[in-house]
């Protein structure tokens, strides 16, 4: 790129913004426009002259920067935004990139690390007057408590597009995904992060192990200590890629709420929260519930999806819906010799057996989330009047716990 890069600098203080302006002086292509550390005036600055990047140091109030980064973000899409620290946790990197932040600066900057965040700054600049890039549909398939078949929904799902689709395993410390599919990956997602800032096409293409003609899968390390230097920015971008490459990114994240799961959750565009009906799943369910509410995340993000339904379980379903406060939206079928048999083989049930109950719900299922329609089916809904009674005690007794 010839021209300069315009940037503007919200600093935390005189001496961080010389150190900032020295750093920004041993690259040619930088211009400083304005730089300050009055946020509302680098504001009116940045509307006024649409630099093509701002850096945003983060000083002791990091909230404050957020939200900077949050507002910059919406009203000025075209300018990229660099957040920097001192010091930086992780929590405060995937804040900033949560934020908005295309890029992250530690301070003191070295010359390579300036030089690599104004090359991609440069790059994004390089774009913006051609075509906005595709951005396929990203659905996590997720639950706060394991054992609920999550994996096998996630398998099948994936299984269900007819269009490019890459099933992403994010247990990365024990993930199985392909023994689902009968395949053996020589790369995994510990690749893909490691070399996440040369990404193009037909790299993110030898990364993943193919199963059919528009299904792929990105494995998790088979070495559980390989997954101890991936870091959420590096789930952010390597996600962020294979959105660009596929027209869906299935998502099996693990049952924990850190910052892996966190980076991946709040990339997604659906989250379908799968449980089974026994009272600690459903417990769990409603706590998951509480949390994306806190995360900000919207409630027409997530579908909630029971698996392993059965006539003879003794629980009314709109009581359990009551309850979580949100409707399911479908109910795969219990018939666990089946699911078993599907997995031991390496086969997805809807392409191995498309006619069985269970691959008709999980369709049906899929067809939903495309639609964005939400169906809560009604038929056969068990009424016990025993369960009743015991869902409300536990409703109650969840209800009176401190914090709830």
């Amino acid at each position: 790129m010839t021209q300069p890069l315009t940037i503007v600098v919200l600093s935390s203080g005189l001496e961080n913004f010389k150190e900032i302006r020295t750093a920004l002086s041993a690259d040619s292509r930088a211009q400083l426009l304005a730089g300050g550390n009055d946020a509302e005036q680098l504001h009116e600055e940045i509307v006024r002259l649409k630099p093509a990047c701002a850096i945003i140091s983060l000083g002791a109030n990091s909230d404050q920067g957020i939200r900077f980064i949050q507002r910059l973000t919406a009203e000025s899409p075209r300018t990229a935004l660099i957040s920097a620290a001192y010091d930086a946790s992780s929590d405060l990197v995937l804040g900033s990139l949560r934020a908005g932040a295309r890029e992250f600066l530690r301070l003191p900057a070295s010359a390579d690390e300036l030089k690599t965040v104004l090359d991609r700054v440069s790059d994004f600049c390089s774009v913006q007057v051609e075509a906005p890039k595709k951005k396929g549909r990203m659905i996590a398939v997720f639950s706060s408590k394991g054992g609920c078949g999550t994996s096998f929904v996630a398998t099948n799902l994936a299984a269900c597009s007819e269009a490019r689709t890459v099933l992403v395993d994010l247990n990365l410390q024990a993930g199985d995904l392909p023994l689902f599919l009968g395949v053996d990956p020589k790369y995994s997602f510990a690749d893909m992060a490691e070399n996440r800032t040369r990404l193009d096409e037909a790299l993110v293409k030898s990364f993943v192990t193919p199963y059919s003609s528009n299904l792929s899968l990105l494995a998790a390390p088979k070495e559980a200590d390989a997954a101890d230097e991936i870091e959420p920015e590096h789930v952010f971008d390597v996600l962020q890629r294979l959105r660009e490459s596929y027209e869906y990114v299935v998502l099996d994240p693990q049952h924990t709420f850190d910052s892996i799961t966190l980076a991946a959750l709040d990339q997604s565009d659906e989250i379908v929260l799968v449980l089974t009906l026994d009272i600690p799943a459903i417990r769990s369910t409603q706590r998951a519930l509480e949390i994306f509410d806190r995360l900000g995340y919207p409630r027409k993000k997530i579908r909630i999806v029971v698996n392993r339904w059965s006539k003879q379980i003794d629980l009314d379903l709109r009581q359990v819906e009551k309850f979580l406060g949100e409707p399911v939206v479908g109910f795969i079928p219990s018939d666990y010799q089946t699911a078993v048999t599907s997995i031991n083989l390496g086969q997805p049930l809807v392409r191995s057996d498309a006619g069985c109950k269970i691959s008709q719900e999980i369709r049906r299922i899929a067809r939903t989330i495309a639609i964005g329609a939400v169906h809560v089916a009604e038929e056969e809904t068990p009424k016990r009047s025993f369960w009743n009674a015991l869902f409300k005690r536990d409703a109650s007794l969840i209800l009176s716990e401190p914090g709830a």
